[in-house]
């Protein structure tokens, strides 16, 4: 009874981890995406202020130099992309063609399933491996990037970490489908929560 109870125990430490992890990967997506556009924004309108011809506005706007924008927010959207990946794995985004898939028996289907779940598992977590291996030779060679002068690991930090946490999806994924025969599938009229609070 004591095994059982801690079974469930580490089974429910293990569904609370999953949830929070679910959490700050759709926090960080969120926030990055708001911090990529809000700087976007700024970086136009800081733009379109220098058309107008006012000196003392001429003066606040050179001070308040914005090249560093672009750079950073290029930076922000590789990084959201990459986690976003593993999202859209973990909820079923991804386009797939199944056209020839649902031809076959049940049987075939499943085995189809499975074999392309562990291809995109093997493809990135060869990509993370890949990953470690750029980041490493980066933090060696001291490389910055060009305006802001962060260190180019650090951006390209995003290869193993987005990559192992595909991988890890593409693991959950599996083992659900061995577990209930069913893969994440997005529904685009669905929106999470609304439909929740309409019930209510």
């Amino acid at each position: 009874m004591q095994k059982l109870g801690r079974w469930v125990t580490k089974k429910e430490l293990c569904v609370k981890l999953l949830k929070w992890l679910d959490h700050l990967e759709e926090i960080l997506i969120a926030s990055l995406m708001a911090v990529a556009t809000l700087l976007t924004f700024v970086a136009i309108f800081h733009r379109n202020l220098s058309d107008i011809h006012l000196p003392w506005l001429q003066d606040i706007l050179i001070k308040t130099n914005m090249s560093w924008a672009q750079e950073l927010t290029i930076i922000l959207f590789v990084w959201m992309a990459k986690l976003g990946a593993a999202y859209a794995v973990r909820t079923g985004m991804h386009v797939g063609v199944d056209v020839l898939v649902n031809q076959l028996k049940p049987v075939n289907q499943k085995r189809c399933i499975f074999l392309s779940l562990l291809c995109g598992f093997l493809f990135t977590f060869s990509v993370a491996v890949l990953g470690v291996s750029l980041v490493w030779a980066n933090f060696q060679n001291e490389s910055m990037t060009d305006v802001l002068e962060l260190p180019l690991w650090l951006v390209y930090l995003v290869i193993p970490v987005g990559s192992f946490l595909m991988a890890f999806r593409f693991v959950q994924v599996m083992f659900i489908f061995l577990r209930t025969g069913e893969v994440p599938k997005h529904e685009p009229a669905h929106v999470e929560g609304l439909d929740e609070e309409r019930a209510v």
